[in-house]
């Protein structure tokens, strides 16, 4: 228990430089019921369980960003969506827990079952046309997928491209810059995202092509924040239409088996290979 604080602001710092400076907040008192809403809105009465949960959490941290508050599935707890990670928090705030919560009889993740939830929510704030997509004519699956100009894995997936589309997977990219703000990973995929034909300088930026740097008004940072509170660890991501996440990198035959899968409601949860955010490449094999 002694390491959830710093594991959740370990999150939170990730946050807010996504998020760039952040208002000052005033921390939350032992025991103060003041009403407040979560990041998309939703308010939670002073003196209900839902309040207090979320002041413990802004007691760890004011500045605190909580995508959501909603009962827990084990009595005596909220569960909270915080950075991109589910926490349980008891009902009279005083304990927080932090892993995984496992229904034994239908061998269900009950975590993830809650985060795919926030990140359908969260993925309907970036259009399509703030997107780079390869489709099919007629898709029969689409997928949203955090991706990095320059990470093996995701350079590994898109050279395959061709066959997730004739897998009938249409390929909605997001950017994430897994180097940070301002790198200079950050600054290519910007002007992929600005160039005239944002699909050729992608397919260039990955095969190591040069591309024209360029500026404009771009969703990389807004895509890149977004990243972290959907609970991305490395790339590419893959997230199927219901918020389920699909892994990292899959063989297109193997992603289709998995969405099919899915929309037969059979749950599935694919291990897939990225490469962790904040380092150098690597090598996909």
């Amino acid at each position: 228990m002694k390491h959830l604080p710093i594991a959740l602001l370990g999150v939170l710092s990730l946050s807010a430089c996504a998020q760039g400076p952040a208002p000052a907040a005033t921390a939350a008192k032992p025991g103060a019921q003041a009403t407040a809403a979560d990041a998309a809105g939703r308010t939670y009465a002073a003196g209900t369980p839902e309040a207090r949960a979320q002041a413990a959490l802004r007691r760890i941290n004011p500045q605190i960003k909580v995508d959501r508050i909603s009962k827990a599935p084990i009595p005596g707890f909220q569960e909270a969506i915080v950075g991109g990670q589910v926490v349980y928090v008891s009902d009279d705030g005083k304990y927080l827990l932090q892993g995984t919560l496992y229904d034994i009889a239908t061998r269900t993740d009950l975590g993830e079952a809650s985060m795919a939830k926030v990140r359908k929510d969260l993925l309907k704030t970036i259009p399509v046309k703030d997107r780079i997509v390869f489709a099919p004519p007629n898709p029969k699956h689409t997928v949203s997928v955090f991706t990095d100009v320059e990470c093996g894995y995701c350079r590994k997936l898109h050279s395959e491209i061709a066959e997730y589309n004739r897998q009938g997977i249409a390929v909605q990219y997001l950017a994430f810059p897994r180097m940070g703000l301002g790198s200079e990973d950050f600054k290519k995929m910007v002007a992929v995202w600005c160039a005239a034909d944002p699909k050729k300088a992608l397919t260039d930026a990955k095969n190591d092509r040069p591309i024209p740097m360029k500026n404009c008004t771009n969703p990389v940072t807004m895509e890149y924040a977004l990243g972290q509170r959907v609970g991305l660890t490395g790339t590419p991501m893959i997230l199927a239409e219901d918020g389920s996440q699909l892994g990292g990198y899959l063989p297109p035959a193997q992603l289709r088996a998995a969405l099919d899968k899915l929309a037969a409601g059979k749950a599935t949860a694919p291990a897939g290979a990225s490469d962790p955010v904040g380092r150098g490449s690597a090598s996909a094999k």
